[in-house]
């Protein structure tokens, strides 16, 4: 008897459930045509880093617990002496998930973040980069239930990048509809 090995929610509903419908919308001859999410990227920019170190350390923290992966901080490439910037200064905290940790991101942001967000009327489509990608602003990181709200130093914002093997914006499109990104509805 073979034992069932773990497989992520969304995993299991894009090789069953989307394949299929996407292959039938743009009429596909092969599922291996169907566009697939390659992976989901977390940046978040600490601009007050520069004077304050331990605000790197604090975003790291929080961005492991959001991600279940470990951040990373980014460094500056160059001087800027009106922020008060020197090179190599860390500046930023950034994730990058892939496989299963990916899957299970994106079915916690669907079905517990997003909802979260105050006055929610659905995500802008407008974070289409004519490639297939689709960056999604997150204003607040206290949208998260990793997060405990007591412990958070400052509020700040991140950029979820959603990178799909998708050739247009509108197979990318109907691709994060699938997995149930609420996209908001055009008004007529």
């Amino acid at each position: 008897m073979a034992t069932k090995t773990y497989q992520p929610r969304l995993k299991g509903k894009y090789a069953e459930e989307i394949v299929p419908a996407l292959q039938k919308q743009f009429q596909y001859t092969s599922s291996m045509q169907v566009p697939k999410l390659e992976k989901i990227c977390l940046n978040q920019g600490i601009g007050d880093a520069v004077s304050d170190k331990k605000m790197i350390e604090a975003a790291v923290k929080e961005m492991t617990t959001i991600t279940g992966q470990k951040a990373v901080a980014t460094y500056s490439t160059k001087d800027i002496s009106n922020f008060k910037l020197r090179k190599g200064v860390a500046i930023g905290v950034r994730v990058t998930l892939r496989g299963d940790k990916m899957y299970e991101f994106l079915d916690r942001l669907v079905a517990a973040s997003l909802p979260r967000i105050r006055d929610f009327k659905g995500v802008n489509d407008k974070g289409f980069d004519g490639r297939g990608n689709y960056t999604l602003g997150v204003s607040e990181q206290i949208i998260f239930p990793e997060i405990d709200i007591d412990k958070v130093s400052k509020i700040s914002g991140m950029d979820i990048t959603f990178v799909t093997s998708a050739d247009t914006d509108k197979e990318a499109h109907a691709l994060l509809t699938e997995f149930g990104i609420p996209f908001k509805k055009k008004e007529k």
